[in-house]
């Protein structure tokens, strides 16, 4: 998930606020993120008329991929004519995060890159950002938005509380209308036949020269691609996660599984939590050409390959975009804010 502010705050008026209700505590090293309560929505919706009608999505540590898309879709072909994309401000695997604006900015750029996809296909949707505990950020979500069917994106074997209880399990248990949407399939992980390549890119995300080398490669061999976009210069985490979208678009247009997200720490530290929380096969490093890239005159290659006996290939991109970015929705219809 970068360093720019986050838009979505108690100051900010917008057609789905986010109310902070109590203060920011500090355990020992351990920093604990306020608590939020969503209140976004029509606070009275209609009923259902068939079928269904009302879809809440729930990010949990991740940023929904092909598979969440393909369910909002198809649930958007069967008459859902509402969408909310809501994520718990908790800690993401990978990143690093450990202060409380940051691990809010993170869980804003997972509720911005999924809203935005789902804006690339024609599907309007709200977004919030909610309590750090899952299950009562699930539980806010509910009541806020009223849902007909819950889309729960995490991973598998995703537990919470002093019991370790399974989140899937216990979201079907509580609604009955639950559907798990696997971000990373272990499965895929180790098929010998699909290629997982982790991609660092950041000004250079949604650049042609990227995308057509990844489109290229998944046409020789079945890819999947997993996205950090560390901090690169003064590019504000809300265009990181534009770019971002637009390119994740342009792979499921091609049926290319990708996720990611953009990252707060530095791009060797980011990488080096990757490698050590993804089973990839292969690092793609794409980096703006020659000496306009900070990446490139910090040595970040060269450290990269002497951290891993992974395959690190590097290209450097220009600044031309491969995908027109989707245009903001219009407030009332799922602004992220």
């Amino acid at each position: 998930m970068t360093d720019e502010t986050t838009t979505t705050t108690t100051e900010e008026s917008t057609t789905h606020q986010i109310t902070d209700v109590g203060t920011p505590q500090e355990h020992a090293s351990e920093v604990v993120a306020k608590r939020e309560v969503a209140t976004f929505g029509d606070p009275d919706p209609p009923p259902s008329r068939e079928g269904v009608k009302r879809v809440l999505c729930f990010l949990n540590e991740v940023a929904g991929g092909r598979k969440l898309l393909t369910a909002c879709r198809e649930l958007a072909g069967a008459g859902a004519d509402y969408f909310a994309v809501v994520a718990p401000q908790n800690l993401p695997a990978v990143g690093q995060l450990v202060d409380v604006e940051e691990r809010r900015q993170a869980a804003q750029s997972r509720v911005d890159v999924t809203q935005s996809v789902l804006g690339e296909f024609g599907i309007e949707a709200e977004s919030a950002v909610m309590d750090p505990d899952p299950p009562l950020a699930l539980d806010d979500a509910v009541r806020a938005t009223k849902p007909d069917y819950i889309l729960l994106s995490c991973l598998y074997e995703t537990r919470f509380g002093l019991t370790r209880k399974d989140l899937v399990e216990w979201a079907k248990a509580r609604y009955g209308r639950v559907e798990h949407i696997p971000v990373r399939v272990d499965d895929d992980a180790v098929r010998w036949d699909v290629t997982h390549t982790l991609v660092v890119a950041t000004q250079t995300v949604n650049s042609k020269d990227l995308v057509d080398r990844l489109k290229k490669l998944a046409a020789e061999q079945p890819h999947r691609y997993t996205f950090i976009c560390p901090r690169s210069g003064a590019i504000s985490r809300e265009e990181i996660a534009s770019r971002l979208a637009a390119t994740l678009a342009e792979m499921y247009r091609n049926d290319i599984d990708a996720t990611g997200q953009p990252m707060s720490p530095d791009p060797y530290h980011a990488i080096q939590n990757a490698i050590e929380h993804y089973r990839i096969d292969d690092i793609l490093i794409s980096t703006l050409k020659g000496e306009q890239s900070k990446w490139l005159e910090q040595g970040l290659i060269e450290k990269v390959q002497a951290l891993t006996d992974k395959p690190v290939e590097h290209i450097e991109s220009g600044t031309e975009p491969a995908a027109t970015v989707a245009e903001p929705a219009a407030v009332g219809a799922g602004e992220a804010g």
